[in-house]
């Protein structure tokens, strides 16, 4: 896989691309936003299967990169800065960035989550089979043509939110989901005040399903659904 690495710090960037190579990544190094933006002009090599963009570019405010990136390609962009609050992680997501990657992090976090958003894209593009109309963990089914709930059997009424809340978190089980993507894909706003919403949206489908362990708290970060025993 090619991937576009937009850094302007050559010794993190030389470091980086290093371990990239070594798991398989044939890396193009853009030390700046228009560097970045002339590498996506259309050539004749393979185009890139994942954009890493630092957001403390010398030249171009790396949000506003971000946009552009979007405008010309659907190629994920996994962001990546030493801002960590929330709002900035928010906008960033907004902008059309697919995930976000605080410094410092681990490389092996961030392998992962480059491998996470390409099967997402690939998937995305799949022309395989249709995705099961119901989704099965443990004791829950998940009817989604019907949006209808049963635990062993028995029909559980939830609302809108908390249905679109519990199919988010059954298409992975086990994995996380932070909590401004959650936000984003079910209540489709950056809005802060959203947050007490999905925690209140949380504690409600933990009592209705009676099932207070399915859903675990990742403090810091977010929620998944944990596969019972």
């Amino acid at each position: 896989m090619r991937l576009l690495l937009v850094e302007d710090d050559n010794h993190v960037a030389a470091a980086l691309s290093a371990v990239l190579a070594r798991h398989g990544f044939g890396v193009v190094h853009a030390r700046n936003g228009e560097e970045a933006l002339r590498a996506l002009l259309p050539d004749e090599q393979e185009p890139f299967g994942v954009i890493l963009l630092d957001l403390g570019l010398p030249d171009l405010d790396g949000y506003e990169v971000c946009a552009r990136i979007r405008k010309r390609t659907t190629t994920p962009v996994i962001m990546v800065t030493a801002r960590s609050d929330v709002r900035s992680r928010i906008h960033g997501l907004n902008l059309g960035a697919d995930d976000y990657v605080v410094k410092p992090y681990d490389t092996g976090e961030l392998l992962a989550r480059i491998h996470a958003v390409s099967r997402r894209k690939s998937g995305g593009e799949d022309t395989g089979p249709v995705p099961a109309a119901a989704l099965r963990v443990g004791p829950v089914e998940i009817q989604l043509p019907t949006r209808r709930v049963s635990v062993e059997g028995s029909e559980i009424q939830l609302t809108r939110k908390e249905f679109d809340l519990l199919a988010l978190l059954a298409q992975r089980p086990g994995v996380v989901f932070r909590r401004e993507q959650i936000i984003s894909e079910v209540w489709q706003t950056s809005w802060e005040g959203t947050g007490r919403t999905l925690e209140v949206h949380v504690a409600s489908l933990r009592s209705k399903l009676r099932l207070p362990a399915l859903i675990e708290t990742v403090r810091g970060v977010g929620y998944r659904l944990v596969v019972p025993a």
